[in-house]
């Protein structure tokens, strides 16, 4: 095996972004509605997604931000404390790529893509009927990385799960059925990913 290396000193942030999004594949996709002070349903796609604990529920986010200045997504959780995720499956992912448009701040990638918001239990943010699964969250922590001091790259979103929503289908004693979830996960470019197969390994005791 003959191995290439880089120092991700001496190239661009750009070249850089490609290796990291070609490379940590395949990436889970939360969908994240937050709810801006002016009621505006916002609703944006983020692969830099993933679990903290579980004790309690907690997952992160990362939002990069545009020349230093903050996405829509990370205000709104600072302005209303709370956001919901939802998992990304087969049945609208179509939809999900039409949220990442770029709207300005008074218009709802809701309505742009056709989603349905539904009421949430726990917090003010809706969340969307078409997910098969829905994290409504609490904002425990907003984390400014990157960058330079004066202007952050991106902004490390950390939420607590408050309540879970899961369809049916997918919920069986407790646990998740990956194959009727039908999740869709990152891969670099325009492409995305299916499951895929399956199988087991034993962990060693």
């Amino acid at each position: 095996m003959t191995m290439i290396t880089i120092d991700p000193a001496s190239q661009g942030d750009r070249d850089n972004y490609k290796l990291l999004i070609g490379s940590v594949i395949p990436r889970p996709i939360a969908l994240v509605t937050t709810l801006s002070s002016e009621g505006v349903l916002n609703a944006a796609p983020f692969s830099y997604f993933n679990i903290i604990t579980a004790s309690p529920p907690m997952i992160s986010i990362s939002v990069h931000r545009k020349q230093g200045v903050m996405k829509d997504t990370s205000r709104n959780a600072i302005a209303a404390g709370a956001f919901v995720v939802h998992v990304s499956d087969e049945s609208y992912i179509r939809q999900i790529n039409e949220t990442a448009a770029n709207l300005p701040p008074e218009e709802s990638e809701v309505d742009y893509a056709g989603l349905t918001p539904v009421p949430s239990t726990k917090v003010t943010v809706p969340g969307l009927a078409e997910a098969r699964i829905r994290m409504e969250c609490v904002l425990e922590q907003i984390i400014p990385l990157g960058g330079t001091e004066g202007a952050p790259s991106t902004d490390l979103i950390i939420g607590r799960i408050v309540c879970f929503h899961l369809d049916e289908s997918v919920y069986q004693n407790g646990h998740i059925d990956a194959v009727k979830l039908q999740p869709v996960s990152r891969l670099a470019g325009s492409l995305y990913a299916k499951l895929g197969e399956i199988f087991s390994i034993d962990r060693p005791q």
